[in-house]
């Protein structure tokens, strides 16, 4: 069996890996490999919401999302593929006075950043997503470029442009280790045999801090569980209606089909890979949609599913390139954002792999800044 070799190895076949693998074969970085232990798509990203967006309170947290909404517009073109994306917006439920406040600050930020966002009352709230009771409410925010679209389209059109282009991606093939040799990466070592390299990209989500303990990296990302479903036919759904959430309560819905994707986060979720479905958090849940949107609480669940957020400590994302080893960069993190930054980390990775200089500077998001106490946390997650 003849050696193999490749100029980067991408371990991760979410988003972020087939984003990275796309953009790298792209300009001409030869012997792209990704390694994928399972099918692509299969760990957070084809278990995420879709929801895509620039509404955030961190300035590059709003520059990657920006950018990732204008390549998701023109996604049909480049790399090609339908995924489709509906435009309908993002819509913020406020409750409170300091939600308010930090959702003003924020759209004036986006704004100066050339997202369109705007502030609302709750009646208007109310007739942009007729399902939602506004007692209680006291604004909302608003941005009519934000939306949804399907994770699995664009999983298959970035993992098709990249082997059209030459990347080789390796699904059912593990990566086991890194080897290192005098502070340089040498090899990936897989359950089919080492890959030799001396780049390396972490891009594998939930598991990125083992993959980064193979090299002496701490990427500090811990998993917890989001349960999601997906309700039978709603009657006289709006056709665009937007993604809107609850802020408070993290209550979410968009329209899937004749149905609604829904969501809620469950406060009382503890840290781990376990994706089994439970009914623990259903009570919660039920009292969301009494409270906030009670039309829905006579449609039935059609089909549910549980994935994985990467968690951060500020919830915000790691992405960067480790000064203890050589060439070994990261993006991952994202906590609950990261599908819809796919597009923009793929052009961030590829930049670093070249050297050149990427459109936002990513250095904040750096791993280090929690050993430098620099941490920037990021308001508008649930």
């Amino acid at each position: 069996m003849r050696d193999e070799r490749a100029g980067v190895v991408i371990i991760g076949g979410g988003v972020m890996g087939v984003s990275a693998a796309f953009h790298l074969a792209e300009a001409g970085v030869p012997d792209v490999v990704l390694l994928e232990r399972d099918a692509l798509g299969s760990g957070s990203t084809c278990k995420a919401a879709g929801g895509v967006r620039a509404q955030f309170s961190d300035s590059v947290n709003i520059a990657l999302g920006k950018r990732s909404l204008e390549a998701f517009g023109r996604f049909g073109h480049r790399p090609g593929g339908e995924i489709d994306l509906h435009r309908v917006g993002y819509l913020f439920l406020l409750d409170t006075p300091g939600s308010v406040a930090a959702f003003e600050h924020a759209v004036v930020l986006q704004n100066r950043l050339g997202v369109p966002s705007r502030m609302l009352a709750p009646d208007e709230a109310q007739r942009l997503s007729p399902l939602i009771d506004p007692t209680g409410l006291l604004a909302a925010a608003y941005s009519p470029t934000d939306g949804h679209c399907t994770p699995e389209a664009v999983v298959l059109g970035y993992a098709s442009a990249a082997r059209r282009r030459g990347a080789h991606l390796h699904t059912g093939r593990a990566a086991t280790g890194i080897r290192v040799t005098g502070g340089e990466i040498v090899a990936v070592e897989t359950d089919a045999g080492p890959i030799a390299t001396d780049t390396v990209i972490c891009t594998s989500g939930a598991w990125a801090r083992e993959v980064g303990g193979w090299v002496g990296v701490e990427l500090p990302v811990t998993p917890l569980r989001r349960q999601i479903v997906v309700t039978e036919p709603v009657p006289d759904l709006p056709a665009d209606l937007p993604m809107t959430l609850d802020l408070s309560s993290t209550f979410y819905f968009h329209r899937e089909g004749a149905g609604l994707l829904v969501g809620l986060s469950d406060p009382d979720e503890q840290p781990g890979f376990d994706v089994a479905l439970d009914d623990a958090w259903f009570p919660r849940l039920g009292a969301m949609i009494e409270r906030r949107a009670p039309r829905l609480l006579d449609v039935g669940v059609a089909s549910r599913w549980a994935g994985l957020y990467e968690m951060t400590p500020d919830h915000n994302a790691l992405i960067g390139e480790a000064p203890s080893v050589s060439r070994f960069l990261y993006a991952t993190g994202f906590s609950g954002h990261g599908f819809l930054m796919g597009p923009a980390v793929g052009e961030v990775l590829r930049d670093l792999v070249l050297g050149a200089e990427p459109f936002v500077d990513i250095t904040p998001l750096d791993a280090g800044r929690f050993a430098a106490a620099a941490t920037r946390p990021e308001l508008h997650v649930i």
